[in-house]
């Protein structure tokens, strides 16, 4: 099966870009999730190994139960070593951009990623790219950045030489990405990436449970107060809601990660198309982070858009509302009854 995803003139601009740099570095976006993390720490897996001077930077915490990833401890993150970070973009020859469409989603490193004299390179998978790049490699029928770096690495010729470090962050991005290979995943060319993948012996079965069962007894309580308590069920839109306060997660000792996979629960409901999640930020004041998830053909990325300040895929999206709590349920609503045609 051909996996080979760039044409050779960006086969040759890329080789020239990498030969030509030595101090590299790697972002990827706010709050970074499995996709993030994984694609960052393979792609400067396969820079480590060509010798190259590379750093990953994130611009805040990625959940606790990525922590078991090779190389995590080699992170850099922008919230806690923000001169250093500075620093390595300013003198960098090289930045890789890496699972984000446009540059506000680093977040405050926004300033220090556009500001750089860095040659600059998008790897992403999202609609509508609009990072300032020497190179963009946009492949949005792909089913995480992970699986473009992939394909990247393999067109390059370098997956031979590249051992679990490698392997498990993009088998761990690719899984994630797809809820464990349930949505976006029906493309031969992902199982036949896997199978290569398993050739570096890693243990899939065990990535699976390093994700997805090494949670705290606190979020698996969190998990059945959402349904029990908080669950709104709609349906007569085919739609599902639930809205935490940080009052509520300090309640369950919330730690970076514990709401992940929640908003996908309410999915198992009989034809539910839509599931929503809204979660107060428990730092910054009227700043509440929604999640979107729905089957089939609804567009979560058009809803996410026009009421979320948001965007992402077809399936899967998120945004930000700078409000209360209570506004933001209001606004929920708004957007369930505006795409009501949709979800019947």
């Amino acid at each position: 099966m051909d996996i080979n995803l760039l044409t050779e003139e960006e086969v040759g601009r890329l080789r020239q870009l990498i030969d030509e740099s030595q101090s590299i570095v790697v972002t990827c976006h706010q709050s970074p999730d499995g996709d993030a993390i994984g694609s960052s720490l393979a792609w400067a897996a396969y820079l480590w190994s060509l010798g190259k001077e590379t750093t990953v930077i994130v611009p805040d915490q990625y959940p606790d139960f990525l922590s078991w990833l090779p190389n995590t401890e080699k992170i850099v993150r922008y919230d806690k070593h923000r001169e250093k970070c500075d620093m390595l973009l300013k003198i960098a020859d090289l930045v890789f951009c890496l699972d984000y469409n446009t540059p506000s989603r680093v977040d405050e490193m926004q300033t220090s990623l556009i500001g750089t004299q860095a040659k600059r390179v998008l790897i992403d998978h999202h609609l509508n790219p609009d990072v300032p790049a020497v190179l963009t490699i946009s492949h949005p029928e792909a089913c995480s950045t992970s699986e473009i770096v992939f394909r990247i690495v393999w067109q390059l010729g370098a997956f031979d030489n590249l051992d679990k470090h490698f392997a498990v962050p993009i088998y761990c991005g690719m899984m994630t990405d797809t809820g464990g290979f349930t949505f976006a995943s029906s493309r031969p060319e992902i199982f036949y990436i896997i199978s290569l993948l398993l050739t570096k012996h890693i243990n899939k079965d065990k990535i699976y449970r390093n994700v997805y069962h090494n949670y705290s007894e606190d979020r698996l309580r969190l998990m059945g107060y959402v349904m029990y308590q908080k669950l709104v069920y709609l349906p007569e839109y085919n739609a599902a809601y639930y809205a935490l306060t940080k009052e509520e997660l300090q309640q369950f000792h919330f730690i970076k990660g514990d709401a992940e996979g929640l908003v996908n629960i309410p999915q198992q409901i009989k034809g539910l198309r839509l599931s929503i999640s809204l979660r107060e930020d428990s730092e910054k004041p009227n700043t509440v982070w929604v999640s979107l998830r729905s089957v089939d053909d609804f567009p979560c990325n058009q809803m996410a858009e026009k009421f979320f300040n948001g965007g992402g895929h077809l399936n899967a999206s998120g945004g930000r509302l700078y409000c209360s709590i209570d506004e933001a349920i209001e606004t929920v609503k708004r957007a369930i009854v505006a795409f009501r045609e949709l979800l019947s």
